[in-house]
């Protein structure tokens, strides 16, 4: 196994990891957020080097092509999962996002079945962006408040950010899709 497919394993890892000290009440306080945050911060490290280095020195797989997409999934949304049950975000917005997640994977196998690649686009990677700094935006509110005038400025921000990433998630899709409405033509 290469580098890149080892540190997309090391992100599938971290997950559990990730999960447990965001939503175990272990008598850490404040600590286990803090400790979750920085295992969800390395693990969207490893994915930005993953790619870096797979591509700089040839060592794209079939495996990193299919692991590294879904070790991204898993961890987004494992997280915003996790900020649904700690009522930091609304269920409704995080059904949007995963929903967005299983049309273009399925939109993906389709592809793939003839023998299409359908690479990642830039509005896909402001998405991922943008919810990656929203979850860490709503990890740190879980630790902590910057209140000033009355208004916890980390949520608010957090929550900007959020909304931003749900618009970007939209506008994704709809992109995939119309670049790609051939796939799902029949072709013989």
């Amino acid at each position: 196994m290469n580098l890149p497919n080892k540190l997309t394993m090391f992100r599938v890892i971290l997950i559990p990891f990730f999960v447990f000290f965001l939503l175990a009440d272990i008598g850490l306080g404040k600590a286990a957020p803090i400790i979750s945050l920085i295992i969800f911060i390395v693990a969207s490290l490893t994915d930005m080097l993953d790619g870096k280095i797979a591509r700089k020195y040839n060592l794209v797989t079939n495996f990193g092509k299919f692991m590294d997409p879904l070790a991204d999934k898993l961890l987004v949304c494992s997280a915003l999962i996790c900020l649904v049950e700690l009522e930091k975000i609304p269920s409704w917005i995080v059904i949007i996002i995963i929903a967005r997640e299983f049309i273009i994977s399925g939109f993906r196998l389709i592809a793939a079945d003839h023998q299409i690649v359908i690479a990642a686009s830039m509005w896909g990677k402001f998405k991922t962006t943008f919810q990656m700094a929203a979850i860490i935006l709503l990890i740190l509110n879980c630790a902590c408040s910057l209140f000033i005038g009355g208004v916890d400025l980390i949520y608010i921000l957090a929550e900007i950010v959020l909304y931003i990433a749900l618009v970007l998630t939209a506008i994704s899709l709809i992109d995939y899709l119309a670049k790609n409405k051939d796939v799902l033509k029949e072709q013989d």
